[in-house]
Parts: structure tokens; C-alpha cells; sequence
């Protein structure tokens, strides 16, 4: 389908550029198109074959393949000696298929989901172990029915197997083989230790002889991160268990060209803005324009962090958090924290390389310094630079934590951006951001 859809977008391409369609070298235009596919459709396949990806993966992922396609594209092109397609006509069926590919991949996506709910489509499984790293990965499958996993049950010591909502005991480990001989068992995982190479042995036998598939899974204590990268030292696999998206230099690259490229734009217009807020904020009550403040920053630097003014002068701004009702706000600070406006010279520090667009709030050296001996994982969130907007303040966790719960949560967010980070991430919350700042934030103060 993924060819159907890509072959129809170039037809409509041809349609709307006659020079195109009467080209005398439009066969092998076309076939060129589709060979271009190839290496996209072998390089998602296995992404498309995973139950749980989740669907703003799956968009960024189509968008990938569209720019894959085109790299090949253009380059068979150009091997070849064909030049009759115009710039525009490229654009147009590149506009399209950034589109059409997504559209599509999603809208199959939610069909198998609608399929599997039904009880179609699904993966027979068992697991050797009964264990807290078995319990935790079945209640993953269980968890959605939109996955398509069918749990059997468990084969362990009859002590250490007790029958659970999670599935029957089905045995010990010397019953697997007859239990996969007369079930169409689909795959096994297994969750014992490594150390348990008699049975580990045994197991991966067993499944090669019924050409079952196998799994092996590593027993991982539940409070750490549920995000993993495999390397390797020589030939030993190790798992990194914290991963951050942003180590890759492309990414950093990307992200880094994005901030300034929209700062620029950004500041380029700010007179509009600043030099009313300015006047305002000068008649409003004596003192400096722009409050600048420590604040801790990527990989716990301080760096003085920008914003207007929002509060009459006072010996306690670096270290009393803002609160709601706070005498110490004046008329035209509580219009601009409410609107979000008193952040904009923020923008300055995008631009010279403190802070980022999207990323964790910067809290002052107080708030790190008192928070970091509360909560867990708290430093792992200057792991980035921090951001103008995060994860956390368009999921509600901005302004005022009268409870330790309040930050740790929005450290909870915090975190999960890092280990999750993507640019169409990042556009996501820039629009969120940009909708919560028009109807106005209630936690904004």
C-alpha cells in the first residue's frame, strides 16, 4: 500500500504538470520512483511490525521516509541523466507525500488496532519465569488491547507460580515443550536469570525445534527508567539506562539550527512588543526593565536567564518563589505572567546559546540546591539546556509547587521529554504553548 500510495501521489503530480506527463523518459521516471522505495520500505518494515509503537512515532518516522525517498530519488536521477521534472513539480509531490504517507501510516495503524480489539490479529505468548520482570512485561501486554498479545500463562517451580489475573500456571519448565507442541504458541520469553544456562539452553532449543520465536528478557528492577539504548563493548551487549536523544549530534544540530533560526525571527520583531511593555513597565513602578536572574542550566551551569520585570524591587526575588496574590507584583507584571509575555527577553538567551526553545524550565540556584536532596532524578533534567516552554508547563505543571508532589511531577515530565525528545515533539508543544498563552494560564502568576 505504501507503493499504491506513493505511485497515485506521483500520477496527481503528472496531472497537474503537463511537461511531466508528456516527457518521452516517463517510464523510467516511474520506475526509478519505485526502486527509490525499496530501501524505504526494507528500512520500516520492522518499525511497522512493532505492536506498541505509539503514533506521534509513527509520524515523525513517515516523515523520515518521505525525506529518505527523496535522497534516493533525486540521486537516481541524477545518475541517470534525467532532468525534465521541474523544481516545482517536486515540491508538489514531496508536499503531498508529507501528507499522504503519514495519513496512511496512521490510518492503518488504527485499523489493525480496531481489528486486534476485536480479537483478530493477535500473538499467542508464554513465559519461562515468574518473576516481578515477567509480571511487569505481561501487564504491558495486557495493558492495551490494541497491542494483540494473548498471555497463556507461565512455566516456572509450582512455589514461585502462583495462578494471577495475569495468566494460569502452566507448569514447570520440563512441560514446556509438550505445551508448545499442542498449542499454537507463537513466542516465549524468557525472564529467569542468566545464570540459569541449563534451562536457557534447553528453552532456546526447544523453540528453534517448534520454530517458535524467542525472547530473552534482562531483569531490570522496576525503578529504573523504562528507556534503554543497547551498546556494545567489543562483543558484550550493555544497556545504558538513561537515554537522551539529544547525544546524537544530528539531533543537536537539528534543534540547535531550529533555536536560532526561530530567536532570530523572534527578535527581529520584539520592538513591537518591547518597547510598549517597556514604557509600561517603567511607569508602573521604579527600577530596571529586564529582571535577570541565576538560574541553573545545562549540566547545572548557573547563566542569567532574562525576563521583564514583573515585581517591584525586593531582597527576596532570587530566592522566594512567586505565589498567587503576590503584593509583591505590580498591575502590569500580573498582565504580563498571565499572558506569559514577561518571558519573551528569554529569547535572548536562545540566541546566544543558554537556553533552548523547548526544554525543562531553569528553576533558581535555591530551588536546585534545595530540590536536588528531594527528588530523585532532579539533576537528570539539566541533562539539556533548558527551554523558554517544556513538556511539563503544557501538561500543567508551571508557577507555583506549594507541594513536593508539584515538582516532582513536573521533574517526572521533565525527564520523559529527555528520553523521548523529538522535533515534531518539540513543534507539538510550541503550538500547545502557543494556545495556552492566548486563552490565558490559570497557574500562570
Amino acid at each position: 500500500m505504501d507503493f499504491v500510495v506513493v505511485n497515485l501521489l506521483f500520477w496527481v503530480t503528472t496531472l497537474l504538470n503537463p511537461e511531466v506527463a508528456n516527457s518521452p523518459l516517463l517510464r523510467q521516471i516511474w520506475l526509478v520512483l519505485n526502486v527509490a522505495y525499496i530501501p524505504v520500505a526494507y528500512w520500516f518494515s520492522r518499525l511497522k511490525g512493532n505492536r506498541t509503537i505509539y503514533m506521534d512515532h509513527m509520524v515523525f518516522s513517515a516523515f523520515q521516509a518521505v525525506g529518505i525517498h527523496a535522497l534516493f530519488f533525486l540521486a537516481m536521477l541524477s545518475f541517470l541523466g534525467i532532468f525534465v521534472i521541474p523544481w516545482w513539480a517536486y515540491l508538489e509531490f514531496y508536499g503531498m507525500c508529507l501528507v499522504g504517507l503519514p495519513l496512511w501510516w496512521i490510518t492503518s495503524r488504527m485499523i489493525v488496532k480496531h481489528y486486534r480489539r476485536r480479537g483478530r490479529n493477535f500473538t499467542r505468548v508464554v513465559f519461562v519465569g515468574y518473576n516481578a520482570t515477567a509480571m511487569r512485561l505481561a501487564e504491558e501486554m495486557k495493558s492495551e488491547q490494541s497491542f494483540g498479545y494473548r498471555v497463556l500463562g507461565f512455566f516456572d517451580d509450582k512455589d514461585k507460580c502462583p495462578t494471577t489475573v495475569l495468566g494460569p500456571y502452566l507448569g514447570d519448565i520440563d512441560h514446556l515443550d509438550e505445551y508448545v507442541r499442542q498449542n499454537a504458541v507463537d513466542e516465549v520469553y524468557f525472564t529467569l536469570s542468566g545464570n540459569e544456562e541449563k534451562a536457557l539452553r534447553s528453552v532456546i532449543k526447544l523453540t528453534d525445534d517448534q520454530v517458535v520465536q524467542f525472547y530473552y528478557v534482562p531483569q531490570i528492577p522496576r525503578f529504573i527508567s523504562r528507556t534503554f539504548d543497547l551498546h556494545h563493548v567489543g562483543r558484550i551487549p550493555v544497556l545504558s539506562i538513561r537515554r537522551n536523544r539529544l547525544k546524537n549530534i544530528l539531533n543537536r544540530l537539528a534543534k540547535r539550527s531550529f533555536d536560532v533560526a526561530f530567536s532570530s525571527v523572534v527578535l527581529l520583531f520584539s520592538p513591537i512588543v518591547f518597547i510598549p511593555v517597556a514604557i509600561a513597565i517603567k511607569i508602573s513602578s521604579p527600577g530596571p526593565i529586564f529582571f535577570k536572574q541565576l538560574r541553573t542550566g545545562y549540566r547545572g551551569n548557573a547563566f542569567k536567564c532574562w525576563k521583564f520585570r514583573t515585581m517591584r524591587v525586593n531582597a527576596a526575588a532570587d530566592t522566594q518563589q512567586a505565589v498567587k496574590d503576590d503584593p509583591r507584583k505590580t498591575r502590569v507584571g500580573e498582565i504580563l505572567r498571565h499572558t506569559s509575555i514577561d518571558e519573551l527577553p528569554q529569547f535572548i538567551n536562545v540566541w546566544l546559546g543558554d537556553m533552548s526553545v523547548v526544554g525543562p524550565r531553569p528553576h533558581m540556584l535555591k530551588h536546585t540546591e534545595d530540590y536536588s536532596k528531594l527528588i530523585d532524578k532532579y539533576m537528570v533534567r539539566h541533562l539539556i539546556k533548558p527551554g523558554i516552554t517544556g513538556w511539563a508547563q503544557v501538561n500543567g505543571y508551571r508557577g507555583q509547587t506549594e507541594d513536593l508532589w508539584q515538582m516532582e511531577k513536573r521533574v517526572e515530565y521533565d525527564v520523559w521529554y529527555i528520553e523521548n525528545w523529538s522535533f515534531l515533539l518539540d513543534l507539538k508543544i510550541i503550538a500547545r504553548t502557543v494556545v495556552n498563552a492566548v486563552k490565558g494560564e490559570q497557574n500562570a502568576f
